[in-house]
């Protein structure tokens, strides 16, 4: 079964409200897809980046997949991780890889009639899942609206606001809205925060304390994630778990995060660390050195795996993806009851609705 010329896609999708957190600001969202075909099945993956990635992706790794074997997946993220040794692994280049690996994994277990989860390997067939978004652009109302609908609507136990705005310069404000979630939520839900990097060392500890009064339980990038040292150093002094990893872009980069100690619980996105192949690798490593792991946005992306994963915590249910994953694709999973079961069909379940987003898509 020879892999036909991956085809590509990229749609941009304006958010449904201005959104922020710490350190970045944005009015819409971009998807690119990689769609890959053998015999007579198709699968699909995807990545959240610049059109840069499609392009990247169209004419680095297309042609080097063309005509190979679509059941060895392994070899064909080897010979896509080889490829782009000289133009960087990471950023455009690992994001390229990751939408092919998720469309290469999708299409050999749809060659095979399987759902991804059983051809991975069922450890668990539900994955907990927590609602993530709450932007330092939201007005009060908007918040509680948000916050409401997960935990009283949706039930899920478990919810996560964005803190650091302005780069660290507004902490009075963020841990006024940190009270106004704690109200809306009660005091049965778990409550998170991310800070995105903005915040200093110091001021992290700062923050970290006043958290703590209002039961925050995970506290997400308090400082820059390239700062390990400084990761260690708030994690030792704080009681909430010091999370980290969204921007790891290969093995490496993880390890060196697991040997710094500067981590309770990894972080792992599948759509920018390699795909599935480098997802498994990453919650491997972490198990070995007794760490969970929790995967980052793109949760349909993510689902089959973390069925996989022994140490999985949770996913998240992060709004600007599930938003336009549920516009994307027939199949999209439910979260209520704050948990996702990702077994249903063949492949990771889902199935593109190109003519009914075709507005949304660029060039």
């Amino acid at each position: 079964m020879k892999l036909q010329r991956p085809v590509v896609s990229v749609y941009t999708v304006p958010t449904d409200a201005p959104e922020a957190d710490g350190t970045l600001s944005w009015d819409s969202t971009t998807m690119v897809i990689a769609e890959v075909s053998a015999a007579d099945a198709t699968g699909t993956g995807w990545t959240y980046g610049p059109p840069a990635v499609a392009e990247f992706l169209r004419g680095q790794l297309a042609p080097l997949v063309e005509g190979r074997d679509a059941l060895d997946v392994p070899a064909l993220h080897d010979a896509m991780c080889r490829s782009v040794r000289n133009a960087g692994r990471p950023g455009v280049a690992a994001c390229a890889i990751s939408a092919l690996d998720i469309a290469l994994w999708d299409l050999k277990a749809r060659l095979l009639e399987l759902p991804l989860a059983r051809l991975l390997g069922v450890c668990r067939e539900e994955v907990p899942v927590y609602g993530s978004g709450g932007f330092t652009t939201y007005h009060d109302t908007h918040l509680a609206a948000q916050l409401n609908g997960w935990v009283h609507g949706q039930h899920i136990p478990r919810v996560k606001i964005k803190v650091g705005e302005s780069w660290g310069r507004a902490v009075p404000r963020d841990l006024a809205r940190v009270r106004a979630a704690r109200q809306v939520v009660g005091e049965d839900a778990e409550l998170y925060v991310d800070a995105n990097g903005a915040y200093t060392r110091k001021q992290a500890l700062r923050v970290g304390r006043a958290l703590a009064e209002h039961g925050v339980g995970w506290f997400e990038e308090p400082v820059s994630s390239d700062d390990l040292t400084g990761l260690r150093l708030v994690r030792d002094a704080l009681v909430c778990d010091v999370t980290a990893g969204e921007y790891g872009y290969d093995l490496p980069y993880f390890a060196r995060m697991i040997a710094a100690g500067a981590v309770d619980c990894l972080q792992i996105d599948a759509t920018r660390c390699g795909g599935i192949t480098e997802f498994l690798r990453a919650a491997a490593l972490a198990q070995a050195h007794g760490l969970e792991v929790s995967t980052h946005c793109a949760p349909h992306a993510h689902a089959a795996a973390a069925a996989s994963l022994p140490n999985v915590r949770h996913m998240e249910w992060f709004h600007d993806h599930v938003r336009i994953e549920d516009m994307f694709f027939d199949g999209a999973l439910d979260p209520t009851g704050g948990r996702i079961r990702p077994l249903g069909g063949v492949g990771h379940g889902l199935t593109l609705l190109a003519e009914e987003v075709g507005q949304y898509r660029v060039g």
